[in-house]
């Protein structure tokens, strides 16, 4: 059995700031772009059968950087979509909703480009990558290039988690990787927010 590899993008001057960048097509830094090249020696030396990548830039780009051509676009990967908390950070949205948590409060609706999305919604969103994921890994390693709070998502549901639980995960870093495997036919997270 394969293992899932969910590669986080690249830094993005959004993800250096705390923004909150769903739907919004931030580029790589100079910084995010590095950190991507790195990791291509590690994606090398696995056996991966598929590869697919959220469609906004910093993950496609980060995808090509880490030797991952021919990478899939695929909607479901895209990040959460902040809606009216699209470019904010949590303390300018506590600034105006004290004790505001994304995991249990969800977003408010934004504009016509970013309508908002409920938790549940990206949960979907992951149930069905995963869906299309599995029979994959009979065959080898699968790499999936997205985002920090979609991989959060995608790894509780991975584990059989209610989505509410992605908030005990500490936010993958920009330009990492994370496992997930079976062990005993469990669902485990083999690494985590590896370099």
């Amino acid at each position: 059995m394969g293992e899932l590899i969910v590669i986080r993008h690249g830094q993005t001057e959004w993800s250096l700031t705390g923004q909150h960048a769903g739907r919004t097509d931030v580029p790589l830094t100079g910084a995010g772009e590095a950190a991507a090249r790195a990791l291509a020696p590690r994606l090398a030396a696995r056996g991966l059968v598929a590869v697919f990548s959220s469609p906004l830039s910093r993950a496609t780009r980060t995808a090509e950087l880490a030797g991952l051509t021919g990478a899939e676009p695929d909607p479901d990967l895209l990040e959460w979509d902040y809606g009216g908390y699209e470019g904010l950070s949590a303390d300018q949205i506590r600034a105006t909703r004290p004790g505001w948590d994304l995991w249990r409060d969800g977003v408010i609706p934004g504009d016509a480009d970013h309508p908002g999305e409920q938790l549940a919604q990206v949960a979907a969103r992951t149930d069905a990558v995963l869906d299309r994921v599995r029979p994959l890994l009979g065959e080898g390693d699968v790499a999936v290039v997205a985002h920090g709070h979609l991989a959060r998502v995608l790894t509780v549901r991975w584990l059989g988690l209610p989505p509410s639980a992605s908030r005990l995960l500490g936010h993958p870093h920009p330009g990492t990787l994370s496992f997930l495997a079976t062990e005993d036919d469990q669902p485990v997270i083999a690494a985590w927010n590896v370099p």
